[in-house]
């Protein structure tokens, strides 16, 4: 039987942004091969603006003339054409995975509360919402590894981003509370050291992040820039 050849795939990108990671994490896991193409976001090409319907990213383009956008559909589409398993195919399970997948978008938007936060009040009020959220998180973590268990998924890439946030964020300032959250601490680890998850950014994202959040008018900011 032949084998159905894999389509041309074409991300576009920005350096920094989390549901972008998510699409090269899916890439990376299924072993596609891919063109990534990155773009600024404060001065979007024609072309992309055309591509785009959102104007977010990311985008992938599929053979050159198929457009998807929306960082869940583009990591579900990579899975499906994969024929892999980084979601469950029981309905009742894929459809609880999903649900983790919007949970990681809604830390997400605390985290951009985080940097965007303007005195030390706003800023602790994000912290205590972030503690809320890993302390449910804490509570259906597998204990085997990832998620849901030994195997790697789309919940697993879905949340690689926002930890990798406060990989960052660390080296200039302490997060109170955040130990407290054992299964949370186990899982990111493994995910820090997971080969996709690596690649999914640039080797110089630490520095381009802090350079991002240093230029805010936050609270953050202000620690970012001592």
């Amino acid at each position: 039987m032949k084998q159905r050849q894999q389509p041309q795939l074409t991300l576009i990108s920005h350096t920094l942004c989390p549901f972008v990671q998510r699409a090269v994490i899916a890439l990376e896991e299924q072993g596609l091969t891919y063109k990534k193409t990155d773009i600024d976001l404060n001065n979007k090409p024609e072309w992309f603006l055309a591509l785009s319907p959102l104007g977010k990213v990311p985008v992938l383009v599929v053979d050159d003339d198929i457009v998807l956008f929306e960082s869940a559909v583009i990591a579900e589409y990579i899975n499906d054409i994969s024929g892999s398993h980084l979601l469950h195919e029981e309905p009742v399970d894929k459809a609880r995975e999903r649900s983790w997948i919007e949970f990681a978008s809604a830390t997400l938007n605390n985290i951009g509360q985080l940097y965007n936060a303007k005195d030390e009040m706003t800023f602790s009020d994000s912290i205590r919402q972030l503690n809320e959220k890993l302390a449910i998180l804490d509570k259906n973590i597998s204990e085997k590894g990832f998620f849901t268990g030994e195997a790697f998924s789309l919940v697993d890439a879905a949340f690689a981003p926002v930890f990798r946030y406060f990989d960052v964020f660390e080296t200039f300032t302490e997060f109170n509370g955040l130990d407290r959250h054992l299964n949370v601490a186990s899982w990111r680890d493994a995910l820090r050291s997971r080969d996709s998850v690596i690649k999914a950014v640039s080797p110089d994202y630490p520095e381009l992040l802090t350079q991002f959040v240093a230029s805010r008018d936050s609270y953050l900011a202000e620690l970012a820039r001592t």
